[in-house]
């Protein structure tokens, strides 16, 4: 059974760091395309960031580049995302997902994705 739990979440400062962890099971994480989604108040589900399967290349929305950096521990099959310097407009509802079907390639569309975790609130707020 395919299953991805985020942790990590809370309430930072502005400026202020988080590490989101997405430990997976019933699959290999380093197989497949894994993305880190969030969806703010009001605010439409949107890609934060993505590693592909095997090469583990990652990808960056605009919003994040040089703040967020993801990774993957294969020992663990577990994927992180740390966030640094923090704004108050990164305040969301942070999701893992996998796209199993499509392949190990990085896409930004939430459609593509197959299973996704429950979610981890990070606020931003002093």
């Amino acid at each position: 059974q395919v299953q991805l739990v985020e942790s990590g979440g809370g309430l930072v400062q502005p400026g202020g760091s988080l590490r989101l962890s997405c430990a997976a099971s019933g699959f290999t994480l380093d197989d497949y395309a894994i993305g880190w989604f969030r969806q703010g108040p009001g605010k439409e589900r949107e890609g934060v960031s993505c590693i592909t399967g095997g090469d583990g290349r990652s990808y960056y929305a605009d919003s994040v580049k040089g703040r967020f950096t993801i990774s993957r521990d294969n020992a663990k099959n577990t994927l992180y995302l740390q966030m640094n310097s923090l704004k108050p407009e990164d305040t969301a509802v942070y999701y893992c997902a996998a796209d199993i079907s499509t392949g190990p390639a990085c896409t930004w569309y939430a459609d593509d994705y197959d299973y996704w975790g429950q979610g981890t609130q990070v606020t931003v707020s002093s």
